[in-house]
């Protein structure tokens, strides 16, 4: 019991992006690890990050997070910066290589899925994702409608 305990507490979401995950199709997800100012540490364990709108762009075998918003933990304190500037990710060349090159093909994307923090270090899950067509995105409310009246007649009986 105190086990599942400590391995709760070891790996726990901040955040999760969840407009990618009704816009996109996931394919693939990976963890990566991101470069961060000790500030920026702290912004993110406060959850002052916004993942909406951020993606993922490969520049000289380097993979860079663009356009994801992370607020400044002290906003006084803090020195003048652009909170979406690009931040280097932490992957291996073999991942960098792979992502590339299915990222090149038409319609798949890399966009920033969840950001956790795994063993105290944060961590953030990056997808390779394919965009949804509008009625695949009826299709996703009506299956989580139908989920729910499921669940509420369940918790009825």
């Amino acid at each position: 019991m105190a086990d599942s305990h400590l391995f709760q507490m070891k790996l726990m979401e901040i955040t999760r992006n969840k407009k990618a995950f009704f816009d996109y199709e996931i394919l693939e997800m990976i963890e990566a690890g991101i470069l961060l100012k000790g500030y920026e540490t702290k912004s993110i364990r406060a959850n002052k990050i916004n993942l909406k709108g951020g993606y993922v762009t490969f520049r000289n075998e380097e993979a860079w997070l663009e356009q994801v918003d992370i607020s400044p933990y002290q906003p006084k304190n803090q020195p003048e910066e652009n909170t979406k500037k690009p931040r280097k990710l932490l992957l291996n060349k073999r991942e960098i290589v792979k992502l590339v090159g299915q990222s090149e093909t038409p319609g798949l994307t890399v966009v920033p899925l969840k950001v956790i923090l795994n063993h105290n270090r944060i961590k953030i899950i990056i997808g390779l994702c394919r965009g949804k067509k509008q009625f695949d995105k009826r299709e996703t409310i009506k299956k989580r409608a139908t989920d729910r009246e499921l669940r509420r007649t369940v918790k009825m009986r």
